[in-house]
């Protein structure tokens, strides 16, 4: 009884998660759309060199506490408030920094108008330390519809004031208003449905075993955001932000979609790993189902997206952004990848082993880093920098598998076979559609027609091989829709 209320549980989770991670993505799309239009390269380039000191600031923020408090078997409210404190505090520190260092990081890259805006957008970092306990409570009681709720509306405001400020004139300040108004927005909203407040409370027994726990998760993290993040300052620094502009928004549109399918489904799995992470071959079926089903529903739309890159750029966001293209499809097949890296690091998250999570990120961080310095001032390529994502991505996802042949008993043999049949399908109704796609002249035309041809080939093979992954997601997706009747 308990099993079957978890997995009525987990599918209802997983339910609101892809709808707020889909919600979120689109409406944020749309916004970046209509912004891209508004906005130059530069533009983008400078807000993705705030977004590095943002990004890299929110992980120390966070310290791994929110995601020990999802794992931690119990916790009490003077746990929430403890971590809380420690994260405001760490945020204020971090603010500071960066508010006395914005005069120098603008002159280093020769931006004097960067120094204001990284102040403003770095209040981000102030708000995540609540919101981050919120999203915690959240996820641990697989409470996923009020995070529907509070992303959905928090996008809607926040595209409404970025895009209102570009019509206004306001350049790379829109930008600003855009991305801290949406955080400010949605922890607000959450408030309101989550009702929990932080007490006056600290107990440093409960803050060091948390820390115990998260600290390992903060050293990946920061491992993992320092090296997303090498790629850009390098690119704002040794080329130009035009060239950063134009690789950001290559990798904007994979990441987005890579986030509503695989992200949606990888923090539900977190929790529910952490539930019966005594059930070794529970975990394991819950494990195998998860790396499936997102594999399944990424591989074909990566693919998709490589083919049709071309039209839906110059018809989306305009002929200006097609040197993006090259990058795009790069970034497609790097995130085609997704599914074994998340799942493998989500299942050690889930099973406590936060410290075979940083041996792993130490790791492959060392081979990752040396193959962007190559890239980068050897070859003084920015396609070569962008393509080491590439071929470190292919090594990775030996490495991220390795440790959970013991930890679980999942071999990256059966990883292999268990995806295989994903990408081949996709390999095929790719090529079926780019063939398709070749024959048509007219953009929007073209993307109908190679979409078409995709989605019947994939689908339609799955059907009549009776792939194992097809059948149960169309069980599953018809088991929901009786239960919400």
């Amino acid at each position: 009884m308990a099993q079957n209320s978890l997995k009525a549980k987990t599918l209802s989770s997983l339910f609101w998660k892809f709808f707020e991670r889909g919600g979120r993505a689109v409406v944020e799309l749309i916004v970046q759309i209509i912004l891209a239009r508004l906005l130059s390269p530069d533009d983008f380039g400078t807000l993705a060199i705030m977004l590095v000191f943002v990004n890299i600031g929110n992980v120390l923020v966070q310290s791994g506490l929110n995601t020990a408090l999802i794992q931690a078997p119990s916790i009490t409210d003077e746990d929430s408030s403890t971590v809380f404190w420690l994260c405001f505090g760490v945020s204020l520190v971090l603010y500071l920094i960066v508010f006395l260092a914005a005069p120098g990081i603008a002159i280093f890259y020769v931006m004097p108008s960067l120094v204001w805006p990284l102040r403003a957008m770095c209040l981000i970092l102030v708000v995540s330390s609540f919101n981050s306990v919120q999203v915690a409570l959240v996820e641990r009681d697989l409470e996923f519809r009020k995070v529907f709720d509070a992303t959905l509306i928090a996008g809607l405001v926040s595209g409404f004031l970025g895009i209102a400020s570009a019509l206004l004139g306001a350049g790379l300040w829109s930008l600003v208003i855009q991305q801290v108004s949406y955080h400010l927005c949605n922890c607000i909203v959450l408030a309101h449905s989550v009702k929990w407040l932080p007490r006056m409370v600290f107990d440093p027994a409960r803050a060091r075993t948390m820390l115990g726990f998260g600290w390992k998760l903060l050293v990946s993290g920061v491992l993992d955001q320092g090296y997303q993040s090498l790629s850009d300052l390098i690119i704002g620094k040794q080329f130009s932000a035009s060239s950063l502009g134009l690789v950001s928004q290559g990798k904007k549109y994979p990441q987005a979609l890579g986030n509503i399918l695989d992200g949606a489904i990888q923090p539900v799995m977190l929790s529910a790993v952490a539930h019966i992470q005594s059930d070794l071959s529970q975990v394991k079926r819950l494990v195998r189902r998860a790396l499936k089903t997102s594999t399944y529903l990424i591989a074909p739309a990566m693919t998709l997206f490589a083919v049709a890159a071309e039209p839906i750029v110059s018809l989306v966001l305009g002929e200006q952004w097609l040197p993006c293209v090259p990058f795009m499809r790069m970034y497609c097949f790097t995130y085609a990848l997704l599914p074994i890296h998340t799942t493998n690091l989500q299942t050690l998250n889930g099973m406590g082993r936060s410290d075979l999570f940083l041996k792993l990120e130490l790791i492959k961080k060392c081979y990752g880093t040396a193959c962007l310095l190559i890239a980068a001032f050897v070859f003084r390529d920015v396609y070569v920098m962008v393509g080491t994502y590439m071929f470190t991505g292919i090594i990775s996802t030996f490495v991220n598998s390795f440790p959970n042949k013991r930890v679980i008993g999942y071999s990256y043999g059966e990883q292999l076979c268990d995806i295989a049949p994903s990408f081949w399908l996709s390999i095929i109704a790719g090529g079926l559609s780019l063939v398709a796609g070749g024959l048509v002249i007219n953009p929007i035309l073209k993307i109908f027609v190679e979409a078409l041809v995709m989605a019947a080939a994939y689908l339609g093979l799955s059907a009549v091989l009776r792939l194992e992954v097809f059948v149960y997601l169309r069980s599953s997706v018809v088991d929901l829709l009786r239960s919400r009747k």
